[in-house]
């Protein structure tokens, strides 16, 4: 039985690190970001400054025969006021590619947001903790730890009762992928058990996730960070944000998709590019936004508050936008043999919302992260779909 004692301490270094785009070094440690700085000095406003900071799908990933293994961090949490706290993050353990353990930290920064729609907050600093994991299986193994996806996080070290080493390159394809809160895992609890990394974990391939809460608003910085970024699969989930935002109208939704489609290219002229259109959301099927946050029922509801009416002038619902992403792939794809479209409702439906609803009229329960994963990874990952391992 190892003690805290005798353990070997090991700074962690970006070569720990799958998943991010960039890295900060802090007073503390290392903090992974999902952009990098060139894009994170352009973008607006607090809510994507903090949801790329979020390490949705970042993981550390080496080679140990440790069986006791202690993750020292300072995680930023994050509290709304007037409503419970929300649980602390959960840090998943796979070894081997299987979940084998979890834990949480103690402590930490406490990030309260005093109003959802000014994004104003108050900060609280707090201390690092320990995410503990013991009695791993014996024998040299390959470990990876998803840090929480909604908890900002600075990676302190490791401490482990056997040597680690970064995990080397295991030669699977690398799939890109940006999206909405969906794609954070808004909603879902474990952060290896939202819908991309279920995805990626049945296709087999190893996930970057752009998946920014609020932020899938067609930013050109997004476009040319995912230009920029080494990939072999790469996928673009667009619309519910540009309708919940209500950021754009119809004349400047699509040039602007063409756009961001251009740019991705400039980086990845055949990589198979899958556009994938907004899920079921009957909040926004027909009605425009802005979205509200709704506490009346003491809870987190969000409701739209658009007038359907001035569709007809060119303001956007999901319905409109799915025919527009649909439309513009057509096109491209006359000249574009490797972009491919996927229609959202073939992963979340209208069956799939009778049987999961949204718990909070916008957001996938776990159970339906993991509905969306395995259809997305039928569609998209099987032997006929546009993600399919080529042969011969």
């Amino acid at each position: 039985m190892s003690t805290e004692e005798n353990l070997i301490t090991t700074p962690v270094t970006a070569d720990f690190l799958r998943g991010h785009l960039d890295v900060e070094e802090t007073a503390h440690g290392l903090l992974p970001h999902r952009l990098p700085a060139r894009a994170r000095r352009q973008i607006p406003d607090d809510l994507l400054a903090v949801a790329e900071a979020q390490p949705s799908g970042v993981r550390l990933a080496f080679r140990t025969s440790a069986t006791t293994v202690r993750l020292d961090t300072l995680p930023t949490k994050r509290a709304y006021r007037g409503v419970p706290p929300l649980p602390d993050g959960v840090y998943d353990l796979l070894v081997d590619g299987r979940l084998t353990a979890q834990a949480t930290v103690d402590g930490g920064n406490l990030r309260t947001i005093t109003d959802m729609q000014a994004q104003t907050a108050e900060f609280t600093p707090g201390p690092a903790g320990t995410a503990r994991f013991g009695e791993l299986p014996a024998g040299e193994k390959d470990i990876e730890i998803w840090l929480p996806h909604t908890e900002i996080t600075e990676v302190i070290a490791l401490r482990t009762d056997a040597p680690v080493a970064p995990l080397p390159d295991q030669g699977r394809r690398v799939w890109l992928h940006h999206g909405s809160s969906i794609s954070h895992g808004s909603n879902a609890v474990f952060p290896s058990s939202i819908w991309p990394a279920l995805a990626a974990s049945l296709g087999d391939v190893d996930l970057i996730n752009l998946g920014f809460g609020g932020s899938a608003l067609v930013d050109p910085f997004t476009a040319r960070a995912m230009r920029d970024t080494p990939a072999d699969l790469i996928s673009v989930k667009l619309g519910i944000n540009v309708v919940n935002s209500d950021a754009m109208r119809l004349r400047a939704f699509a040039p602007a998709v063409h756009g961001f489609l251009d740019t991705i290219r400039e980086g990845h002229p055949t990589t198979p590019l899958l556009v994938v259109s907004p899920l079921l959301c009957p909040t926004h099927e027909h009605t425009p936004g802005p979205l509200m946050p709704d506490f009346s029922g003491g809870t987190l509801k969000f409701k739209a508050t658009g007038d359907p009416v001035e569709t007809a002038a060119g303001r956007l619902t999901l319905t409109v936008i799915r025919d527009v992403l649909a439309d513009i792939v057509r096109q491209r794809s006359a000249e574009d043999p490797h972009l491919h479209y996927l229609d959202g409702l073939d992963l979340y439906g209208e069956s799939d919302h009778d049987e999961l609803p949204l718990p909070d009229a916008i957001h996938p329960s776990p159970e339906g992260h993991r509905r969306i994963g395995e259809n997305f990874a039928k569609r998209v990952f099987a032997n006929d779909g546009p993600f399919a391992v080529a042969t011969g």
